[in-house]
């Protein structure tokens, strides 16, 4: 694996009865819910197919004064958890109201075993912490999107787990999370100097689960300029929480830069960049990390995220990947010590495609922001050859949400990262050089004993140079650790590639890190 830097007939009443009768004998109580409203992928398909064809059509406008609320405006803006629906069911749907960021309302509709309903709007569903606003709210206006709930942690408890709401976005916990990284139906141009579109999930049909189900349906359509979409996700909450999605894309143009399973995520800064002036915290991030699985080579390849000074974008050549994801491998509160954000309390997500992709990458974008109130790292997967217009794009994927784990990595992994001056006491005395210190755990190395001949394999790209590097094992921390000092080439990254062995038999991951300059750590000159 490389990295470079770049660039939808309804069955009659009778038919119901009879579909639904067999539905119950077969207990199969998510896929013959949708039969036996008369409605199922194909056509939300046909439906994405025939928008395609026609010149698309932006969604009506919420308001102005909507649109410019203040987040604290929007925040007195809350729906009454018992006007969810389903309501004495296991799942229940909590209504999203639109605002400030959510700038169209989207339909929504219920599909059950008498057909398929509308969700009307209800102001009374909504309390309003100002009330001269709740007096300007039309009748009519429409929700921005929903909120799944479902006793994960505990039988009577009824806990957010899954939100759809602006542009194409969901976010997603496991048990025990709290809310952090955003997933996205699709990415188009993402990073490009021409600009990103967002394409939008613009209808949604939620399949009534059974009382006591453990996973539901729903489908969504998804239009914007460049393409029109058809999804379904088979959603199954718990530790992880798991989305069966199923896509097929309907080009509208050609699209240069197509980001399929898309997740969207913060890093401000970590153990391995330095701690803004004024900050507190040790760290503070959603995800730490990016780990893919080459399905080709087999090579599990884990890249830290960064706060970089200016957009960089990276493609790691893949053939037929494996998997790829957006990771928070720091769970402990110590490394960030917030009680309010509980960073190390935000989910994992892993996507695993189902069948071949074929040839693509998997791009990292990173943005720079000045605090933690910005996604600033998108990650997807991007076909080499983007599909032409008029040549559906069929794909589909699991993307799971839960703890570091839910890749079931078998390999070492990189634990953390941290980077210094390597001319500096402590990190070498060569000006320019860099000291890179990478404590890897678990896998293979779990049952070594601390005196195991564990040596590091460690390259640089970009003319750069290592000058030295060495392995052993700490102790207090349970880890091995590859310490290198490595210079990079007059005015060019500093790239380098490692990973763990134990004589000819490989026991970690590769870690991959990319250093521009003209960065913080060091100075201009060296």
């Amino acid at each position: 694996m490389s990295a470079r830097l770049e660039r939808r007939v309804r069955a009659g009443a009778g038919a119901r009865r009879a579909i639904a009768a067999a539905c119950a004998v077969a207990g199969l109580t998510v896929t013959c819910a949708a039969a036996a409203g008369g409605f199922g992928f194909g056509d939300v398909i046909a439906r994405a197919r025939a928008l395609a064809v026609r010149p698309y059509q932006a969604p009506k406008p919420i308001p102005a004064f909507l649109r410019k609320l203040r987040f604290e405006e929007y925040q007195g803006i809350r729906f009454d958890p018992d006007k969810s629906l389903w309501n004495g069911s296991r799942f229940q749907v909590m209504l999203v109201s639109p605002g400030l960021y959510y700038t169209h309302a989207v339909k929504i509709r219920i599909v059950d075993a008498s057909g398929i309903h509308a969700v009307p709007y209800r102001k009374d569903d909504f309390t309003f912490a100002d009330p001269a606003l709740k007096k300007r709210i039309p009748p009519n206006l429409g929700y921005a999107g929903f909120k799944l709930t479902y006793p994960l942690n505990g039988p009577h408890a009824h806990n957010q787990f899954l939100v759809f709401a602006g542009a194409s976005y969901f976010r997603g916990v496991g048990r025990n999370n709290v809310f952090g990284l955003s997933a996205r139906g699709v990415a188009v141009d993402t990073g490009l100097p021409s600009g990103e579109r967002f394409p939008s999930f613009t209808e949604f049909w939620l399949v009534r689960p059974k009382p006591d189900a453990h996973a539901m349906t729903l489908y969504a359509l998804l239009d914007g300029k460049d393409l029109a979409g058809a999804y379904r996700f088979v959603v199954y909450p718990g530790d992880p929480t798991t989305l069966q999605v199923s896509a097929v894309l309907f080009p509208r143009k050609s699209i240069p830069l197509l980001g399929v399973a898309p997740l969207t995520s913060m890093f401000f800064y970590g153990s391995n960049t330095p701690r803004p002036s004024g900050e507190w915290r040790p760290q503070v991030h959603d995800s730490d990390g990016l780990l893919i699985h080459n399905g080709s080579t087999g090579e599990w390849l884990w890249r830290p995220l960064r706060n970089p000074k200016e957009l960089q974008m990276y493609y790691f050549e893949t053939d037929d990947v494996a998997g790829f994801g957006l990771l928070q491998r720091d769970t402990r509160f110590s490394s960030y010590e917030d009680a309010g954000a509980l960073y190390g309390e935000r989910p994992s997500a892993w996507v695993r495609p189902g069948g071949k992709w074929g040839k693509g990458h998997v791009v990292l974008v990173e943005l720079p922001t000045g605090d933690e109130t910005n996604d600033n790292i998108v990650a997807f997967w991007a076909p080499q050859s983007p599909p032409p217009p008029g040549r559906p794009l069929r794909l589909s994927y699991t993307l799971s949400f839960g703890g570091p784990d839910v890749p079931a990595e078998p390999m070492g992994r990189a634990a953390a990262t941290f980077v210094g001056n390597g001319a500096i006491v402590g990190g070498g005395s060569v000006k320019g050089a860099y000291r890179l210190v990478v404590d890897f755990a678990g896998g293979p190395l779990a049952g070594l004993p601390p005196d195991a001949p564990v040596t590091g394999v460690v390259s640089a790209q970009d003319g750069g140079e290592v000058l030295e590097h060495y392995v052993e094992y700490v102790k207090p921390a349970h880890r091995w650790r590859l310490s290198v000092l490595a210079k990079p080439a007059p005015g060019r990254p500093l790239a380098l590639r490692a990973y763990l062995r134990d004589g000819k038999r490989t026991l970690t991951e590769t870690w991959s890190y990319e250093l521009p300059p003209g960065n913080d750590i060091v100075p201009e000159g060296g």
